[in-house]
């Protein structure tokens, strides 16, 4: 575990996880590497409509990331470097798959350090064998019953089918 002279180094990771997919979760594996800690924070979005309540989107990310003592799991609305102030985390973790994230994860994070300097934003690129998967299509493939085998965690994809009405692989 890496230590620094101020505390633990933590790290927030935030999003909708509408819902958790494999790229998430090897996206925490990786960063526990480098930070003591790792907040994965659930945003709470009225914008964004979501295809899982907030409770199911938790309950997912808990049951697919195992007890962790150096993970945690929380839900939050307001300004993300709020969130990492209160925390006392030194990084915002984020994953690009492509230039088109870079584009507008650089805004974000430029925003985030105006609002609060303290923290920087840590971008780790996905996972190769990742690099397709998003949330959305993942919810368009279940949607019309693609296989989502390997996409997503057991758990996760059986929610998938649940929502959509589908049946079988």
């Amino acid at each position: 575990m890496m230590s620094s002279d101020h505390g633990p180094r933590i790290a927030i990771y935030p999003g909708t996880f509408d819902p958790v997919t494999n790229g998430h979760l090897d996206l925490v594996r990786r960063a526990l590497k480098l930070f003591d800690k790792i907040i994965i924070a659930i945003g709470i979005n009225p914008a964004k409509k979501s295809l899982f309540s907030l409770e199911e989107r938790l309950e997912m990310v808990h049951e697919t990331i195992g007890m962790n003592g150096r993970i945690e799991i929380t839900s939050f609305d307001g300004l993300l470097v709020d969130l990492a102030a209160r925390y006392g985390a030194c990084a915002i973790l984020r994953g690009l798959r492509a230039v088109s994230d870079f584009d507008y994860e650089l805004q974000r994070a430029l925003m985030n350090r105006k609002l609060d300097k303290r923290i920087e934003t840590v971008f780790l690129m996905t996972g190769f064998r990742w690099i397709y998967i998003s949330s959305s299509i993942v919810k368009e493939a279940a949607r019309f019953g693609g296989n989502l085998e390997g996409l997503v965690p057991p758990l996760v994809e059986e929610r998938l089918k649940k929502a959509f009405g589908v049946t079988g692989s």
